[in-house]
């Protein structure tokens, strides 16, 4: 069994973290400043979606949750020796077909520019799931070095 290095580790906490920041409060919106707002999630919003055209919400869902957490679990496989490091082509793939990074720059620019109409706060969601896709383009960049 290899050694558990930094960037192995920061690896296999992304396998718990990613789904948790799934989950997480993003953001709440509201129209009216007095009352509580609803929380905005990844998962809220793939739902929403989803009523409205399945087949973008599978495409969304593979391209935000799927393909970077396969990136992941490739990654971890490499690292333990059971899978070839020939397959780092592969997982470079995946990270262009991972668009959470995209997601995640969309809704900052949302945020930037206000909805125009109401309310949107940060919550402690989007800092996880920015922490997470940080974090797992570090360790693509730290893996391909080694």
């Amino acid at each position: 069994m290899p050694r558990i290095t930094p960037i192995v580790a920061v690896n296999l906490a992304l396998l718990v973290l990613f789904p948790l920041s799934w989950a997480a409060p993003l953001l709440r919106a509201g129209l009216l400043p007095f009352f509580d707002l609803p929380a905005i999630s990844v998962l809220t919003g793939l739902g929403a979606i989803w009523e409205k055209d399945a087949a973008l919400a599978v495409l969304v869902a593979f391209l935000a949750l799927v393909a970077p957490y396969a990136k992941t679990v490739l990654l971890a496989l490499i690292h333990f020796g059971r899978l070839s490091p020939r397959l780092l082509p592969l997982l470079q793939i995946l990270g262009k077909l991972a668009m959470a990074d995209v997601f995640l720059i969309a809704l900052y620019i949302v945020l930037a520019k206000g909805v125009g109409m109401g309310r949107v706060e940060t919550a402690w969601g989007l800092y996880l799931f920015t922490g997470c896709i940080l974090a797992s383009l570090a360790v693509s960049l730290a893996s391909k070095r080694r």
